[in-house]
């Protein structure tokens, strides 16, 4: 499996994948899921995928091939939708090529793509590509897609993100998201591909692959435990007295009653008539 988390914020963009991929418990590879399309100083775009490998790896090449759609590819679209059709397009592609061979041998047309960036002269922006090849944008309200993996890392993301936290702080929160998906999924590994995207700057100049070494990645590793479980111990205990108040759990529901108990029904035996 795999996690990616893609973050659009009034700064700039955050995205951050890990590189594990398995076909069951005894086949567990090593593939890079982040891909960057890079034209002089006038376009920057990041793709990142999950799913089925071989889909996703098609799709990747028809766009790095810069084959055209209706006359566009990424290295001539005008803005970044633009730019997430063709993605979407090339999924239809891959589709219309393979589909009918996937359901032979039983296999699904599995593949996401979280996909954004930005056109010289545009605001940074993101986008989530399903398998049919349509899209949705991020929003300031909805600033982060995740793919693959998701629920484990989500919960951080909806306590911390807006979309005017600054980019480092964002940064922290992504990795923290990826760190609490590590730690309860096997299917989800080392090393990450992290890409930091300032707005306007129309360079990768903060791209970092990260391992077991990373020094950051340790920190956040020890101290997210370490923080959750004092902030854990800080929490009082329910109290079923009532004597406290603040923490008195047996307090009832205003909208609904106690949950009824179904006890056992006794038969008794029939009197023999004398």
């Amino acid at each position: 499996m795999t996690y990616c988390v893609g973050i659009c914020l009034k700064d700039g963009l955050v995205f951050l994948s890990d590189t594990r991929t398995n076909a069951g418990v005894d086949q567990i590879g090593t593939f890079r899921k982040m891909t960057l399309f890079q034209k002089s100083n006038n376009r920057l775009f990041t793709l990142m995928s999950a799913g089925n490998l071989a889909i996703t790896q098609s799709v990747k090449e028809v766009l790095l091939q810069g084959q055209l759609s209706n006359g566009k590819n990424l290295w001539n679209v005008a803005n970044s939708h633009d730019a997430a059709a063709v993605v979407g397009d090339a999924v239809k592609q891959i589709y219309d090529r393979d589909h009918k061979a996937l359901e032979k041998a039983g296999i699904d047309f599995n593949c996401n793509f979280i996909f954004g960036g930005q056109v010289k002269g545009e605001s940074p922006r993101l986008f989530n590509i399903y398998s049919a090849g349509n899209f949705i944008e991020a929003t300031p309200e909805t600033c982060y897609f995740q793919i693959g993996e998701s629920k484990y890392g989500k919960p951080i993301l909806d306590r911390v993100l807006n979309y005017s936290t600054p980019l480092n702080l964002a940064t922290k929160c992504a990795l923290i998201s990826m760190d609490s998906t590590l730690k309860s999924n096997i299917s989800v590994g080392l090393p990450l591909d992290l890409l930091v995207y300032e707005k306007d700057s129309l360079k990768a100049d903060k791209l970092v692959t990260i391992d077991e070494s990373n020094p950051y990645f340790q920190l956040i590793h020890e101290l997210w435990g370490e923080k959750l479980r004092e902030a854990f111990n800080s929490i009082a205990e329910p109290n079923w007295s009532g004597s406290k108040k603040s923490s008195a759990i047996s307090s009832p529901a205003k909208k609904m009653g106690v949950i009824s108990i179904n006890r056992e029904i006794r038969k008794t035996a029939p009197t023999k008539r004398k």
